[in-house]
């Protein structure tokens, strides 16, 4: 369904009068419309709370926030040499004038003034305390839509600048938005409460109009979860420290409390074909009740799903036009991947789809394994032949499998890994294998892994590698559990172990596969996770892999492996400085301090 799409674009026009172009900490854009009127019925109420959306079909989101600058991370990485916005932002040296920066705090922080706008609007309208009781519930639903909205951009503003301006009050003229930075706790926990105010007050996903493609109760019941589990966990302090604060239990409380009423209240099964949940995205079917519970739609000419993350396509003699992928995939995290998990071949592009609209291999040497869970040649309709951008397929904000696995997390945090915790990580775990391989992939897993406290959150750890592989999510994950440095020094310490052995003949993965395509034209590889003398027969191609590791002209590693990781030290600073318009519109108040600036 992509309606709200077009309606999220004609209604950013309808009230563009009150809710557009105002600059971050500018006071002085006072409403032209009437905001009673606005906030008298919930049609128009809608299109207000419609303009909070629409900072999603920016650059700064679609394409930078949503996926480019989440890495480098153990299971998605790029790098570079190249001095542009983005190759800065990945090797953590990002200066204040850094535009994608800049795109990220201007529309988090306008998005955030269009959510205060709808917040104070509802609240003061009469539809608000209206006898329709019809009228009162779609008002409190709207409520919950901008509270939510407005929480996962101070989420996101507080991972990547750390104490940040909290602004809650809508624009007038004798409000004053030129604000000091507040403790991101105190924001964290003032967002956390807001979900937990309004969430009863929300409509499933089956009872809205747009279903998943709006904000959800069960969605912000999983954003309480996740936003709690960011403040109950680890975090950068300007004295570079990583820290945790002493009340984060009772945050891993009301992340176990909201997991399990999501369970409780709107339980679904999973999915039993992992691959479908994507391709789904990718053919425009949105199912409610299902495995997504919120995804960013995007209109047809919009959104850089395809385009910029997923499977290389090149463009040719084809109508399905270009697009790339800007996030790799390690080989220590390919070949992490068990050969009986069916979220490998859906997760780890190894092929690409030339000019001529051919199956090949991935490029050996830059390691360039895509997220194979989009891709624009898996659309019903070629987007045409000049096309790149704006495939129109859905970003995928949260899934029913992450509020399993929070919950898991949340319990062993707080109890150790009782049969409750167990049960939910089984339910994700027994998805990736066939029914057969239960017994010894899924049962006597979670009994090893269940033996302490300790290795069953190193299971948890490792399961959302293999779960939310490409999704983007890692890099958070990381932060909050304090591993970022450690996770990231296994993979680069375990990429030249697997490129010494490869130089070497030795160890067990493939130097080289064997790969052609079968009467369908589908791509077929004889040998994706070991090492064979040979192929069966000649219909097979030799193709380098993993020995292209090694740089055979300079004698070394390839360059990427390490230099793409080279500026994350212990602890990494993964915090960036406030870009140059937050502190030029500030007015003094804001300056880039600590954090080694």
């Amino acid at each position: 369904m992509k309606l709200i799409n077009i309606k999220y674009v004609l209604f950013s026009f309808l009230i563009l009068g009150f809710a557009s172009c105002q600059e971050f900490l500018d006071p002085d854009s006072p409403s032209t419309f009437d905001q009673e009127y606005i906030f008298s019925n919930a049609e128009d109420a809608r299109k207000a709370m419609n303009a909070a959306y629409v900072h999603f079909s920016h650059d700064g989101f679609r394409s930078r926030l949503s996926n480019n600058m989440t890495g480098n991370t153990d299971i998605e990485h790029n790098g570079g040499s190249s001095d542009g916005a983005r190759y800065q932002i990945w090797r953590l040296d990002a200066r204040e004038n850094n535009g994608d920066l800049a795109y990220v705090w201007q529309i988090g922080y306008q998005a955030i003034r269009d959510c205060n706008i709808a917040i104070e609007g509802i609240r003061n309208s009469v539809a608000f305390t209206s006898n329709d009781v019809a009228l009162v519930a779609e008002m409190n639903h709207l409520l919950g839509e901008a509270y939510t909205l407005r929480a996962y951009w101070y989420s996101m503003l507080t991972f990547y600048f750390g104490d940040v301006p909290f602004s809650t009050e809508a624009p007038a003229i004798d409000v004053e938005f030129n604000l000091p930075k507040s403790d991101r706790n105190e924001i964290l926990s003032a967002v956390i409460q807001d979900m937990i105010e309004v969430e009863a007050s929300m409509k499933w996903a089956e009872d809205c109009q747009f279903g998943i493609e709006q904000i959800n109760r069960e969605y912000t019941l999983g954003m309480i979860a996740r936003l709690a589990l960011q403040r109950g966990g680890y975090y950068l302090t300007p004295d570079m420290q990583m820290v945790r604060e002493d009340d984060y239990l009772d945050y891993y409380q009301i992340a176990k409390d909201y997991t399990a009423k999501l369970i409780e209240l709107k339980d679904r099964p999973l999915p039993k074909d992992f691959r479908q949940i994507f391709m789904n995205q990718c053919k425009f079917i949105s199912p409610v009740n299902d495995e997504i519970l919120f995804e960013v739609p995007f209109a047809v000419g919009e959104g850089d799903v395809g385009w910029n993350i997923g499977i290389r396509v090149d463009k040719g003699s084809h109508p399905y036009g270009s697009g790339s992928n800007y996030m790799a995939m390690p080989p220590t995290y390919v070949y992490s991947f068990d050969e009986a998990d069916q979220r490998f071949e859906a997760t780890c592009g190894l092929y690409m789809i030339n000019t001529d609209f051919v199956q090949e291999l991935v490029s050996a040497s830059g390691f360039n394994v895509s997220q194979a869970k989009w891709s624009r040649h898996f659309m019903d309709t070629p987007p045409g032949p000049s096309t790149d951008k704006g495939t129109g397929i859905n970003w995928p904000m949260m899934r029913y499998a992450d509020v399993l696995l929070m919950y898991a997390e949340a319990e062993n945090e707080l109890n150790g890994p009782t049969a409750a915790a167990q049960d939910a990580f089984r339910r994700v775990r027994e998805r990736a294998f066939d029914e057969a391989d239960w017994a010894e992939k899924v049962d006597a897993y979670i009994a090893n892994a269940a033996a302490s406290k300790a290795s069953f959150f190193d299971a948890i750890v490792d399961e959302r590698a293999w779960e939310f592989g490409g999704e983007m999510i890692r890099k958070y994950e990381l932060i909050r559990w304090n591993l970022y440095y450690e996770k990231v020094q296994e993979t680069v310490e375990g990429t030249k172990k697997i490129a010494d052995d490869a130089q070497a003949g030795t160890g067990s993965l493939p130097d080289y596969l064997y790969v052609k395509l079968d009467e369908s034209g589908n791509f077929q590889i004889y040998n994706p996770f070991e090492k064979v003398v040979g192929a069966p027969d000649e219909t097979w191609t030799r193709k380098s892999w993993l020995i292209s590791l090694w740089d055979e002209e300079t004698g070394n590693y390839q360059e990427w492996i390490t230099r793409d990781w080279a500026n994350y030290s212990k602890p990494v600073r993964y915090i960036f400085p406030i870009p140059t318009v937050g502190i030029e519109n500030s007015k003094g108040l804001l300056k880039n301090d600590g954090y080694g600036f």
